[in-house]
């Protein structure tokens, strides 16, 4: 199975394409900080001081993009490749809106209104609609709430750069073991709003996300917020990836060794467009990263051997393995070896298949 087969079965639609190879310094504890002749418990004390306020920072990222007007140009970079957006993004009294076009390469559109997206393929003439769900859009990259962040990473507060002509202060997650990925923020210090972004492993950057234009509470023009693309043809696919019901715990599926830090935050049942068997789709998280798991019946088109992973797209890497008559996909923003270990442990436990 290819690997656009393996997106076009799980129903994952990428908005940029996944782009590695930026290597920034080695992560450094604030110069300010207390002198390696502290005593250690009063070190211990301090520590946690500076952890609590980087979380008072990361919290801001959170609530920055749901309070804040702005529009700018921002470039995706991951593996020597670019990307360049721009993003139109408007907050009032009934809500969020926002929408991201994409500047090279084929043309692509992104239009949310809240929880709705709707994304322009003009070169497929298709429009795809879906629910926003845990789906993130720079610079609104935090989950929210922020949850159980110190299970799996220190949070710290380094020092100071500016990005766009902004002075920010730069914030690191780093990861406790190496089944998630590290991430250093750069946070407008007047608003809290994110400028920049890189996912992290072993001091490479694997992907990357900064704004190079930027401006921050302006007025905005809502024929902005238009899309640009589905008024210039009249044959437009419109295709719900999503459009069953759901369920909780009655998929008959059971993950065994979850990674530490890791835990389900659903479970459901989906049925894709232009398919009739249901796909059972389990997301899981460990507080910032996300990681979906797929299951869904063999094809006669599935030329799917026992295991097969799949080129790593920027952050995401995608492993399948069959289990008995059923597929396993499981695709997240984690390293290969937590995918793997995912997949792995899927099991099965009882059957509850709709026919």
């Amino acid at each position: 199975m290819t690997y656009q087969q393996i997106i076009k079965s799980s129903a994952l639609v990428l908005l940029v394409v996944p782009l590695s190879g930026f290597v920034l310094p080695s992560f450094a504890e604030d110069s300010s900080g207390i002198s390696a002749g502290t005593p250690g418990g009063l070190q211990s004390i301090v520590n946690a001081s500076a952890s609590k306020e980087a979380q008072v920072w990361l919290q801001r990222i959170v609530d920055a993009p749901r309070k804040l007007n702005y529009t700018g140009i921002f470039v995706y970079s991951s593996d020597g490749h670019m990307e360049t957006s721009r993003v139109v993004h408007m907050v009032n009294n009934e809500g969020e809106f926002e929408r991201i076009e994409v500047l090279d390469g084929s043309p692509r559109e992104v239009i949310r209104n809240n929880n709705e997206v709707k994304r322009y393929f003009p070169d497929r003439k298709t429009l795809v609609t879906e629910k926003r769900g845990l789906q993130k859009f720079f610079p609104a990259l935090l989950p929210k709430p922020l949850s159980n962040l110190n299970n799996s990473y220190i949070v710290k507060k380094v020092g100071r750069e500016r990005i766009s002509d902004y002075e920010c202060q730069v914030i690191v997650l780093e990861a406790k073991d190496r089944m998630r990925y590290s991430q250093k923020l750069w946070v407008d210090v007047a608003t809290g709003l994110l400028l920049k972004a890189a996912v992290m492993e072993r001091n490479q950057v694997v992907e990357q996300f900064v704004f190079t234009q930027l401006e921050i509470d302006s007025e905005i023009d809502k024929e902005l917020l238009k899309p640009g693309y589905v008024t210039k043809s009249t044959e437009v696919n419109i295709t719900n990836p999503v459009i069953s019901g759901t369920v909780k715990g009655e998929l008959g599926w059971a993950i065994e060794n979850l990674p530490s830090g890791f835990s389900k935050i659903n479970e459901v049942r989906r049925i894709f467009s232009g398919k009739t068997t249901p796909v059972g789709h389990i997301t899981l998280s460990d507080g910032l990263a996300a990681v979906s798991v797929f299951i869904r019946s063999i094809t006669k088109d599935d030329p799917l051997g026992p295991h097969e992973s799949y080129p790593q797209q920027g952050a995401i890497n995608i492993y399948a393995r069959t289990v008995g008559k059923n597929v396993v996909t499981t695709i997240g923003e984690v390293p290969r070896v937590t995918v793997v270990q995912i997949g792995n442990s899927v099991k099965t436990y009882k059957i509850k298949w709709a026919e």
